[in-house]
């Protein structure tokens, strides 16, 4: 179990391409990562020509670069890497056809994407096919950003997350804002079962505002009932209302934007 005893996909993050992940995923309609899709877009859309470099943390495959930069949706990630034909390919066929299959659906507003996540793998296989520029596999709850990610920072205008608030805390967003020389915009999309609290106060220190969004979006449908009873009883705890929402059967998410 993880944050608020929620179920563990830990064994999708270490494959050596993302077809486990999808197709694990799918069935609980996994797609936080869909809804970020247009807020991520919009974000980017005002980066300043210097700082279009978009730092996304825990990126595991580089599903939220793949939505940003390229003319497709989660719903088609999913029927891509489910489909008959993908189950058939050994990882290196597979990547191949992912190279063609994102080049052709490239945006031509397409910003830097830099990757930072704890799964070797997921990052090689990310870069490997161009959803990334840079992967850099590092934890930054422990370790400090190693040269290249401090590079990167210093150019890069965004940070955004959507699946892994629940294992962060400031330190995270402290050390990029120091690689960087300054503070970021944080775009983050977090469970209600977690409190964000603390994170919004590091990102304050450094003279953010949090702009905590009032909608709340669906993440993923509950794996059983334990799962659901937690859930409830964490967004309870933190002051919240799970009726019309953890109650009826998802995890939600709520943007909070700092800038």
């Amino acid at each position: 179990m993880t944050d608020a005893g929620m179920t563990s996909f830990d064994e999708i993050y270490g494959l050596p391409d993302p077809r486990g992940y999808f197709g694990r995923l799918g069935p609980y309609a996994y797609q936080t990562p869909g809804h970020a899709q247009p807020v991520f877009r919009a974000l980017a859309a005002e980066l300043a020509p210097q700082r279009r470099t978009v730092i996304d943390i825990c990126c595991s495959y580089g599903i939220n670069s793949a939505l940003l930069n390229h003319d497709v949706t989660l719903d088609e990630l999913y029927a891509h890497y489910t489909s008959r034909e993908a189950a058939g390919l050994t990882t290196a066929e597979l990547a191949d056809r992912d190279r063609a299959f994102y080049a052709a659906r490239r945006r031509p507003d397409a910003v830097r994407a830099v990757g930072v996540d704890v799964s070797g793998p997921a990052l090689e296989y990310a870069v490997a096919v161009g959803l990334l520029d840079e992967g850099h596999r590092v934890d930054l709850e422990a370790e400090e950003p190693g040269e290249g990610l401090r590079r990167s920072a210093a150019g890069a205008g965004l940070i955004t997350v959507t699946g892994g608030t629940s294992f962060l805390t400031g330190r995270t967003f402290a050390r990029l804002f120091t690689a960087a020389g300054r503070a970021l915009p944080v775009a983050a999309f977090v469970l209600r079962t977690h409190d964000y609290r603390p994170i919004s106060r590091c990102l304050e220190s450094y003279g953010l505002t949090v702009e905590r969004d009032g909608a709340t979006r669906p993440q993923r449908r509950f794996t059983d009932p334990g799962e659901q009873r937690r859930a409830v009883a964490a967004v309870t705890a933190l002051g919240e209302d799970p009726a019309g929402k953890e109650s009826q059967g998802y995890f939600h998410t709520r943007l909070h934007l700092a800038r």
